[in-house]
């Protein structure tokens, strides 16, 4: 499922036109995002979290040439389902 694709089904279940409905997927999107880039741990109650992990600096390979180059460090999001989630998945 799509962006798209979710702003249909949105729009289908409640009534919305699908133009407003994706406002709305693109919006809650976007909060999640700006939320994550000021290191804010999201947590949806019944899906899961969201939470920023930091990836230390380390040295790498470049497959191309083996030579060895250096990674910098980085931030990365994770996502964690809840455990309602993890139930549907696994029947």
């Amino acid at each position: 499922m799509n962006n798209s694709e979710l702003a249909e089904a949105l729009g289908t279940a409640h009534g919305l036109t699908k133009a407003d409905a994706r406002k709305l997927v693109d919006a809650v999107f976007g909060m999640i995002a700006d939320a994550a880039a000021k290191g804010e741990e999201i947590s949806l109650n019944g899906f899961g979290k969201f939470k920023i992990k930091d990836i230390p600096a380390r040295d790498g390979r470049n497959p191309a040439t083996g030579e060895t180059i250096s990674i910098k460090a980085s931030k990365k999001l994770t996502f964690t389902p809840a455990k309602a989630v993890k139930d549907r998945l696994n029947g």
